[in-house]
């Protein structure tokens, strides 16, 4: 009271120009302390604002708040002139946790006027929390249909009092959205009437501001119990004479019992006596009486089958019912002559007409053998001539496309089958990420390319040797078939033990014993490793479009991991129940799951979506322990944890933690699309008279296109004509493959077969299993060796490839030419200043000069959005070096075209320096003028970037 009377005198003493307007006035709260919780260790804050007040405290629990404590505002109110005071405190766990009295911890104002005090409410102050345990958790439970659910729940003790809500399938369960569910009864879920679809998972969600906690979940089943059906009308009797056996039946599908529900009771079958008439055979009654003799000396009887009636399905009468007889023994005189006498001319007029039969039957047999010679000489002289291939372009994928060119002669769709021909391969490579081997080494052929080809003298030219490394011309001598691996191998087998073509020693990992079974099997290896160190590198899965960069320092010093990748070959597990998504690429496993690295890695994995509209919604999954699948982030969003960067073709990866991985997505409408890439290959078959082309429709992903060569590698068969991409929609329409356009007088086809069809369902959900439909061609003549044809695949209401097919027939496998595998692809791993395109000098001044912001705003995120890399810029903020990921993200994204013309550009905009040069030297010059330089370290740098890009 001391106290009070204190402040009371130093409030009056301070504001007497202001009794004037607050006479007769008590003060009135215009807001009071809110009862508050902590969370945590975080303190709250109460408020309380009075209106006239000279002074405001807090008294807690009885004891004033000492002044200093006091954070005080105060302003004249406009209308009234009174003045308005606001007073806040802070109140923190300690104080709370102190504090032991019979009620809660409290709080409340004293305002003081002119003529008196006021107190405001008491807010109590309590510390939040929420238990782990559920008082009671939903028990499982099986319900018949219509019946009522009844699901308790009373959630963990808490403060504040825990909100319950229900997840049905990991969806909310909402009461507004039906009326058939209640969950405002004390926390409980109630189901009025049980149908089909509320079967389910439910789980009981409680939260407060503190934690949120799950029950265990209660699996409810709905049953239906059986219900017989009509009976069906009686059969007929089971015996067809006499006494028998009649029944009817009825089904338990009126409903069918679901989910267990109990099955009908009662009989099923039901049966009756029945009584069957025999059956009765006919009799024959007695013949007429003779009738009148005729003109011709004939006469006749008759008999009818009454004696009995045929009844109840009897035989009838067998033997004739009319009788004729000659009247007078062959001696009856018509036209004055006798009967015996007319008959002997006819007899002479059939004999002639049966000459003239026989002879017109001759003529006709002798007509057909000449017509069968002429059309048999017809196909041999069209059979020396030969069909003129059309010379394909290079084939995605590693496949490659043979020319055939001859002299024509006559028509030009023939060749000529006796003269061998010119192989002139024209190979452009664009596909499945592989190494390209700068080094001048010796090529030795793969023995699936030309060993069935003997003393074949084959000339290649094309920009795909020159990424080998060879030069533009080059000369393959191929002799009989020998002990020979692919080139690959064999330049490892050879570098293993010293320099390549005279450059330096060899940064590429040894090839793998089970990498070199692999390609002599004909089967691409789906698991790759390289042990790498601090200098970082890049794995490589070959001709699957897959591939991992682990960057400069990631790894710690004088430390080696060695790190693996692999392809699931089994079905796919990634996908949700609902059946909405498929999967977009392969699932990609990389490792050891103990890898510890300080920077994220850089994962690109091929996909099949047409990502040009915005009509999917794409997710990245990761496999976790117990192999389940857990949603990462979508391509859309915004994400700490992970970086996706979607390409046309690729997906590039930041990730932290190794696993499996893989994309898949979900039709938002019938617009959206996926690649479909589409071969064919054809062979011969045993008898040599029928030929078979096999056409596939597969994912376009090198990964799932080569599945497709290795089963057509065992098989032996040829490519026909250069792979194409077909855009398959989400429309529910089905995709039709057909054959066309076949020379109707050398190859026939069965009738019905020259279209097939696949489902929707069948294409849009094939993901690992390629689809294949074949068409089986027989030819007229061994003599006929050229098929041309055309394959259309087009889907219903959608878009459309044809196929155009070109090909001679070879008699045996010793003549056929196999397909094309990207051969070079042994090299799976390079380590060290090989693996990047970027030399580490410039990097580190890269780095040096972005990753910490300047008056002139060149800092990381100007860098970002240089190279078009400025979404989700907060994953790149969390970064230690923000700039060193960014580059490690644009080398995943480059690496196939490898040329650092992009980044100049982008570093002479930030810089605003012009420069026209193009070259890999003044490209590094270009470089180095936008970053500032204080060391000599730019020649090294230029002979790494030399290195690299020779």
């Amino acid at each position: 009271m001391r106290t009070h009377e204190c402040h009371s005198a130093v409030v009056i003493t301070g504001s007497r120009d202001g009794l004037s307007a607050m006479s007769g006035t008590l003060p009135h709260f215009l807001q009071e302390p809110d009862d508050a919780y902590i969370v945590k260790s975080n303190p709250i804050k109460l408020h309380c604002r009075a209106r006239p007040a000279l002074q405001i405290f807090f008294k807690c629990n009885g004891e004033w708040v000492h002044q200093n404590q006091h954070t005080s505002l105060e302003h004249i109110e406009l209308g009234t002139g009174l003045k308005i005071r606001e007073v806040m405190i802070n109140v923190s766990r300690q104080q709370v946790e102190d504090f032991h009295g019979p009620e809660d911890f409290w709080c409340l104002c004293v305002a003081w006027s002119h003529l008196g005090t006021s107190k405001s409410r008491k807010a109590t102050v309590r510390i939040a929390y929420l238990r782990k345990n559920f008082e009671q958790e939903p028990q499982g439970m099986e319900v018949p249909i219509n019946g009522m659910i009844v699901l308790h729940c009373r959630p963990p003790e808490g403060v504040p009092a825990a909100e319950v809500e229900w997840l049905k399938n990991e969806e909310l369960v909402s009461s507004l959205e039906d009326i058939n569910i209640d969950t405002r009864a004390d926390h409980n879920l109630i189901i009025n009437e049980a149908r089909l679809s509320d079967s389910g998972n439910y789980t009981c969600l409680a939260s407060n501001i503190v934690a949120r906690r799950r029950s265990a979940t209660a699996t409810v089943i709905v049953f239906v119990n059986g219900g017989w059906s009509s009976w069906t009308d009686w059969s007929e009797c089971n015996v067809r004479c006499g006494r028998g056996v009649q029944k009817r039946t009825r089904t338990c599908t009126n409903p069918a019992p679901l989910n267990g529900g109990a099955f009908c009771e009662g009989m099923s079958v039901q049966k009756s006596t029945c009584t069957s008439p025999c059956p009765v055979d006919g009799g024959w009654a007695e013949w007429t009486m003779w009738s009148v003799c005729s003109s011709e000396c004939e006469r006749q009887r008759t008999r009818e089958c009454t004696d009995p009636e045929p009844k109840h399905g009897g035989r009838l009468c067998d033997g004739p019912a009319l009788d004729m007889d000659n009247c007078t023994g062959d001696l009856c005189i018509q036209d004055r002559k006798l009967l015996h006498d007319v008959k002997v001319p006819q007899a002479d007029m059939e004999s002639s007409n049966d000459v003239a039969l026989y002879s017109g039957l001759a003529a006709g047999l002798v007509t057909m053998v000449v017509l069968v010679i002429a059309v048999t000489l017809y196909r041999r002289n069209q059979s020396e001539y030969g069909v003129d291939v059309i010379d394909s372009s290079a084939l995605t994928g590693g496949f490659q496309s043979f020319s055939f060119k001859s002299a024509r002669q006559g028509n030009p769709l023939l060749m000529n089958s006796s003269m061998q021909p010119d192989l002139t391969v024209s190979r452009t490579y664009t596909g499945p990420i592989c190494f390209p081997d700068s080094m001048e080494k010796e090529l030795i052929p793969e023995p699936a390319l030309f060993d069935p080809l003997p003393d074949l003298k084959v000339k290649v030219h094309s920009s795909f040797m020159v990424s080998l490394g060879v030069s533009e011309r080059a000369e393959y001598h191929v002799k009989a078939p020998s002990q020979t691996f692919p080139r690959g191998v064999v330049q490892e087998i050879r570098g293993s033990g010293g320099t390549l073509g005279g450059r330096g020693k060899s940064q590429l990992a040894p090839v793998q014993p089970a990498l070199v079974s692999s390609m002599m099997t004909g089967k691409r290896p789906l698991r790759t490793s390289g042990v790498f160190g601090h200098g970082g590198g890049r794995l490589v899965v070959p001709n699957a479009g897959v591939s991992l960069l682990v960057p400069h320092s990631a790894i710690e010093e004088d430390t080696t991991w060695e790190l693996y990748m692999s392809i699931t070959q089994q079905d796919s597990s990634a996908l949700s129940d609902e059946g909405q998504e498929i999967l977009l690429s392969p699932e990609v496993t990389y490792g050891p799951p103990g890898l510890t690295l300080s920077c994220p890695v850089a994962l690109t994995v091929a996909h099949c979506a047409d990502v040009s509209s915005e009509d999917w919604s794409i997710k990245l999954k990761r496999q976790t322990q117990d192999n389940s699948w857990e949603e990462v982030m979508t391509a859309e969003e915004e994400s700490t944890s992970c970086y996706c960067l979607l390409d046309t073709q690729c997906c590039h990866l930041l990730v932290e933690r190794p696993g499996c991985y893989a994309l898949v997505g979900e039709a938002l409408t019938q617009a959206a699309g996926k690649r479909l890439r589409l071969a064919a290959f054809g062979n011969m078959e045993p008898n040599f008279l029928n030929y078979s082309i096999r056409v596939y429709c597969v994912d376009d992903t090198p990964h799932a296109f080569q599945e497709v060569v290795s089963v057509e590698w065992g098989r032996g068969g040829c490519l026909l004509e250069e792979p194409k991409t077909l855009l398959f929609r989400a429309n529910s329409f089905s995709l039709q493959v057909s054959i066309q356009d076949i020379p109707q007088f050398l190859w026939s086809i069965k009738p019905f077969t020259t279209c097939q069809e696949f489902s929707f369902s069948q294409v849009w959900c094939s993901s690992q299993s390629p689809l294949q439909c074949a068409f089986s061609l027989e030819r007229y003549s061994p003599a006929a060796n050229q098929l041309s044809c055309k394959i259309s695949v087009r889907q219903v209401k959608g878009h459309e490839q044809i196929l155009q097919v070109y090909t001679t027939i070879a008699e045996n496998e010793k003549d056929t030419v196999p397909f094309f595998t990207q051969s070079d692809c042994t090299i799976t791993s390079q380590t060290g200043s090989r693996a990047f395109k970027i030399p580490l000098s410039i990097r580190q001044r890269i780095c040096a000069t972005f990753d910490t912001a300047n008056a002139k705003g060149k800092d990381w995120q100007l860098l970002a959005q240089k190279l078009h890399i400025d979404r989700n810029l907060g994953y790149f903020a969390r970064q230690t070096s923000p700039s060193a990921v960014i580059l490690s993200l644009w080398e995943a994204q480059h690496q196939e075209r490898g040329d650092l013309d992009s980044l100049a550009s982008a570093l002479e905009e930030i810089g605003k320096v012009q420069s026209k040069h193009s070259t890999s030297a003044d490209t590094l010059d270009r470089i180095s003028k936008t970053i500032p330089s204080s060391d000599s370290t730019m020649n090294r740098s230029s002979d790494e970037l030399d290195a690299n890009h020779t």
